[in-house]
This record gives structure tokens, sequence and C-alpha cells, in this order.
């Protein structure tokens, strides 16, 4: 099957946008090997073409995808899928708490904001929601000790929690008193470069190395109860890679 049979058709009257369709079809052949490491990609003018879209459109999508690390741009070449992220499924699942503290750690964490909305188009693919569903988000820093470890952003659908006031100190803690706590989880990892304000933010300084984490949580039934993104500090990789490697 090639690339561009593996995405299918875009659907012009469905309320998510093309860009993300075609990014989400992209997404899903890189990540099922549809297309190799370091092969080119169509051109944004034959994917215009083929899916009867604008060229604006296409790099759009594209321009996600390089950003997330799936793809990157080689002048005068064209557009190359990268080697794929580390990805681990988990059948065991513990807390950043409970991981800190079997380490001898102290930890906790100061919420820098938690809200309520209706879910956006990119959690929505995320969470395979459908479009207005109510989710909860959470923004908070992670802490070891008094060194902050990492930043942390989660969304998590309202059917999961019974309030937005629900979670307190631990999200996996107010999971599991709702009776949603996530079964299993998969989770993709790649290094970074921290922003000015993520360096801010984690003590570190602009342009350091990091460590991104994606989480997916899933509930015994199937569906998603969690979607979480982290920015590692650099000098927390072995921890991370001890916590990724059980």
């Amino acid at each position: 099957m090639s690339l561009i049979q593996s995405v299918g058709r875009l659907r012009k009257d469905a309320p998510t946008p093309l860009y993300l369709q075609l990014q989400k079809g992209l997404r899903d052949a890189i990540e099922n090997r549809v297309v190799q490491a370091e092969a080119a990609i169509p051109t944004e003018r034959d994917l215009a073409e083929e899916f009867a879209i604008s060229r604006i459109t296409v790099r759009k999508a594209i321009d996600g995808l390089v950003s997330e690390g799936l793809l990157s741009r080689r002048r005068g070449a064209g557009t190359f899928v990268v080697a794929p992220r580390v990805e681990k499924n988990f059948s065991r699942l513990t807390s950043f708490s409970e991981d800190m503290v079997a380490r001898g750690r102290r930890p906790h964490s100061v919420w820098v904001s938690k809200s309520e909305g209706a879910v956006t188009p990119e959690e929505a693919l995320s969470l395979g929601l459908s479009p207005g569903t109510s989710v909860y988000r959470f923004h908070r820093i992670r802490y070891a000790d008094d060194a902050p470890m990492a930043l942390e952003y989660s969304t998590v659908p309202a059917y999961c929690l019974s309030s937005l006031d629900a979670v307190d100190a631990s999200l996996y803690e107010a999971l599991e008193r709702a009776g949603h706590l996530p079964v299993r989880a998969l989770q993709r990892l790649r290094a970074i470069n921290f922003s000015a304000d993520q360096a801010e933010a984690l003590e570190v300084a602009p342009g350091d190395a990091g460590l991104f984490i994606e989480r997916r949580g899933f509930l015994v039934d199937g569906r998603n109860a969690e979607f979480t993104q982290s920015y590692y500090r650099g000098d927390a990789y072995d921890l991370v890679a001890e916590l990724n490697t059980r």
C-alpha cells in the first residue's frame, strides 16, 4: 500500500479541518511503517493535487509533523521521514509521585492552571473524542525534592472525573477515586531543545536539551482516559530512562 492510499479520502464536510485530517493520515502511515525512515514523501504539489486541496493546507499539515519530529525538510531535496521515536506500551502504570518516592525523592507539584472546555481538534484526534466533547485540562510543574523536573500538560475527558475540583494533588488519585484509572498506556519519547519560557520554568538555559514524552492512558474498555505531554529537563535523562525500561 502506498502512502497516499493509506491516508484515504479527506472529508470536506467533516468538522475536523482538512489539514488535521491529512496530518493524522500521514502520521498514522509513518507510525505504521507504510513509508520507511529516510524515505521521501510526495511533494506538496503532488499531495495537493491528489487530495484536491490547497498547497497551503498541505504545508500546514506537514509543518505540524515537522514540529513533532516525524518529518524533516531538506533544502533542495524534499521532505523525508525521520527515524522513529522510541515507543513503549506499558501494562503496569505508576504515577510520577510513586516513582519519586520509590527512589527516595520527595515529589510535589505546583499547579499552573486548571480549566474546563470543549475538546480542540488536536485533542479530539489524540483522544478519539467527538467535536464538542467536554474535557478538563491540567498544567503543572513537577518537582523532585526542590528541583523542577518537568512541565506537564494533561487533557482528560470529562467522563473520567466528577468535576475539575476533584483533582487536588494527584491526577491519578482522582481518576482512581472516580473509577477511571488507566490500566495501560502508550508512551512516545524524543529529544527536544527548550524554548525560553520552558527553560525559565525548569531553571535551565534556553536551547538546553530536554526530553519530550507523550503519553496516552486507556481504560479497561479501551476508551482514552488521559493525554499527557511532559517536558523533562536534560539532567533527568537517567531517571526517565530508568522509568521507561521497566
